[in-house]
């Protein structure tokens, strides 16, 4: 397979740590890698020939429309968090510019990241998430609203990660990875609670086997463009009790965690909750229809199940150092909800 022209923004991510590494050890493409912060970048780009870093910000997208005129595949990771401009004007208005800039008769393919939490069990846009969300949530809300404007639409394949895990000494924690440790610490008193509520989570490793597999497998015309990024649906009483399997912690008897003894607990205690976190603790099912993993593809599963988790995250071996670094840009919306399950 010849070479592609690769672009790739938010490398600097989990996720996109995760992608960058896999396009550098396992393809020979020509890639460009979009950063705001290079030292944040923890992979050798210099093992072969071809890579090329971009030390840029998406708000100055537009510097670049000459090399994005030959782009044959742009994947686009970047997003930003914080403050309600910022957001909208990098998540909204700087990434549909980038999918202007790119040429429909070069680009293959774009493939853009959302976020699973704009969507409903059944995989339609869920109306909350634009009422209730977050900045983020609503910001990815409305991109997702105007893809279908875009001259390059055709070529756009959409991805919806659930819970995103991954990290290691050369990679930024995910925010849920980071919190693993937690489950060590709070395991004796989580062990005696049952709660009615299911998700779907996702590893690093295993978006960017799924990423390169489309990278040169593009969806054909009559194949979703839509894709849901997860394992199969885990509850969370399923989880708790993988927990403690794994931990060698017996559960002796389990008090079910209502929606009306929580929101009783949140009232006791005068929890300060947001729109949406008062949303989620209604919703508690994240769940969605034929969730795509390597699995789907025929390829191997880095992390399939809630003990590959544990095992995955060193759960109960040693104490991890967190610190600011560790929070990238690259959390899914469903990672910083997580805590709320």
């Amino acid at each position: 397979m010849a070479p592609k022209r690769i672009l790739v923004t938010g490398a600097s991510g989990c996720i996109g740590h995760y992608i960058t590494e896999a396009l550098i050890q396992e393809t020979n493409h020509e890639l460009y890698l979009l950063v705001r912060n290079p030292e944040k970048l923890q992979i050798n780009c210099e093992t072969r020939a071809g890579v090329t870093v971009i030390k840029a910000d998406m708000l100055d997208i537009d510097h670049y429309a000459k090399l994005l005129k030959t782009i044959d595949c742009a994947i686009l990771a970047a997003t930003a968090w914080g403050g309600s401009q910022a957001v909208f004007d990098v998540n909204v208005g700087k990434t549909l510019r980038l999918m202007n800039l790119l040429d429909p008769d070069v680009c293959e393919q774009i493939i853009y990241f959302s976020t699973a939490s704009v969507l409903d069990r059944n995989n339609e846009i869920l109306k909350e998430a634009n009422e209730l969300g977050t900045d983020y949530i609503r910001s990815k809300y409305e991109c997702l609203r105007q893809l279908s404007r875009l001259p390059i639409n055709n070529r756009i394949t959409t991805l919806f990660p659930t819970l995103v895990l991954g990290g290691d000494s050369n990679k930024p924690y995910s925010h849920l990875s980071a919190g693993l440790p937690d489950v060590v610490k709070w395991i004796d008193l989580i062990r005696f609670f049952k709660a009615d509520g299911s998700f779907h989570f996702i590893h690093g490793q295993d978006i960017a086997q799924v990423v390169l597999h489309l990278i040169h497998n593009p969806p054909k015309p009559d194949e979703p463009r839509y894709l849901v990024l997860g394992n199969e649906r885990v509850t969370v009483n399923q989880a708790i009790e993988d927990a403690c399997a794994y931990l060698n912690k017996k559960i002796q008897f389990r008090i079910t965690l209502s929606p009306w003894l929580a929101n009783l607990l949140i009232a006791i205690f005068r929890i300060q909750m947001a729109a949406w976190d008062r949303f989620c603790v209604n919703y508690r099912h994240f769940t969605y229809l034929n969730p795509v993993s390597p699995d789907t593809f025929g390829l191997q599963t880095y992390c399939r199940t809630f003990t590959d988790v544990l095992k995955i995250g060193r759960v109960g071996e040693r104490p991890r150092m967190v610190n600011e670094e560790t929070f990238n840009t690259e959390q899914s919306a469903e990672e910083r909800e997580s805590k709320r399950a």
